[in-house]
């Protein structure tokens, strides 16, 4: 294995997003060195936050030299990435045919042809079933073929220090060892109040003046009733039936219950969607306001930290761009743990190679 210069190692970031994956091996102690993407509006985010590059690129076009001309040579490299997930999802596997499920091929392949000391791949646990589990035994027979040795797991976030119930399926590749488990570091699970409570009160429809990512959706008068309504952690069943969705008040409306609902102060939350900022789209009203989160509290229950910058201040926020890259977003603590996982590996690596000299 290279020389360990400054930093653990050197990562490369397929679909990058806005740089959570790039930003928890960052805290773990990687230097970042490039970070893809095909949504160009990710850059400024990418960047500022990581000391890194962001290249504006289709991933299935990219060639091994050019990912390979990142690295130094003298430290361990990375290949990371999460391919969109989206494909993978059970609403698509019922209803839909998503052409994006390729490139998870596609990475496995340029990770055989790049040949970087790790690989790691993140995305949700319903990819080990897509076609029947095909696609996921595509990818690993890939990477085996090409010399590496390869765990997974299905990850529950809340055992990472990520204030929700999150499910993501993480793997983890060497070529010159085993790669050692991703470990828990949280017996307790971190809960709303933990992460969220020390942020200004505001109203729906506003924004903190100290922080313009603090900005809350506006609510219908009705929808201010229902929440008015609304117990911690309760349902739309226990407000008045006047207030029901005329869904609900049917039969078969009722076994949806996980919308239009606070969460509980003392729990994690729920899983974050690129819609997380309506209240409305699931199990995302305030504990105690009146009003859904905001896109400042989603970031923090994603475990972005509190200053981290995703748009300049020239460009007005859109809800639904900065709603969908956060809930896309590996949450950051998790990837940090992934981090330390692989700075393991180097290190039993290193001890190795000294025993044997």
């Amino acid at each position: 294995m290279p020389r360990i210069d400054a930093k653990i190692g050197e990562v490369v970031d397929l679909f990058c997003g806005v740089g959570a994956l790039s930003h928890g091996l960052k805290k773990a102690g990687f230097d970042i060195k490039a970070g893809y993407d095909t949504d160009r509006r990710c850059k400024y985010a990418f960047e500022k936050n990581n000391n890194s590059k962001f290249y504006a690129r289709d991933v299935a076009k990219l060639t091994a030299d050019e990912i390979r001309g990142h690295f130094s040579g003298t430290a361990p490299s990375v290949l990371a990435g999460c391919a969109p997930c989206q494909p993978f999802s059970t609403y698509k596997q019922r209803y839909d045919e998503d052409p994006r499920w390729d490139l998870v091929n596609s990475f496995a392949l340029l990770a055989a042809e790049v040949q970087s000391d790790f690989v790691t791949m993140e995305n949700v646990p319903s990819l080990l079933k897509y076609k029947d589990g095909a696609v996921f035994n595509g990818f690993k027979k890939i990477l085996i073929a090409a010399g590496y040795n390869i765990k997974w797991t299905v990850a529950k976030c809340e055992e990472f220090g990520v204030p929700q119930r999150r499910r993501r399926l993480v793997v983890l590749a060497a070529k010159n060892n085993i790669p050692n488990d991703l470990a828990p570091t949280h017996d307790r699970p971190v809960s709303v109040y933990e992460a969220i409570n020390n942020l200004p009160a505001i109203a729906a429809g506003e924004s903190s003046p100290n922080d313009r990512l603090h900005t809350a959706a506006s609510l219908s008068d009705l929808n201010i009733e229902r929440i008015r309504a609304s117990k911690p952690g309760g349902t739309w069943r226990d407000w008045p039936f006047h207030l029901r969705a005329k869904c609900h008040q049917k039969s078969t409306g009722k076994t949806y219950p996980g919308v239009y609902a606070r969460m509980s102060w003392n729990e994690p939350s729920p899983t974050m969607t690129t819609q997380c900022y309506g209240y409305g789209n699931g199990r995302f009203g305030h504990p105690e306001q009146d009003r859904a989160i905001s896109l400042r509290e989603a970031a923090l229950i994603q475990t972005f930290p509190e200053n981290y910058e995703f748009l300049p201040e020239n460009r007005a926020i859109s809800f639904s761009e900065v709603g969908r890259w956060i809930g896309n977003a590996v949450p950051v603590a998790l990837a940090e743990a992934v981090g330390r996982s692989i700075s393991a590996s180097i290190t039993e690596g290193n001890d190795a190679k000294q025993r044997r000299t």
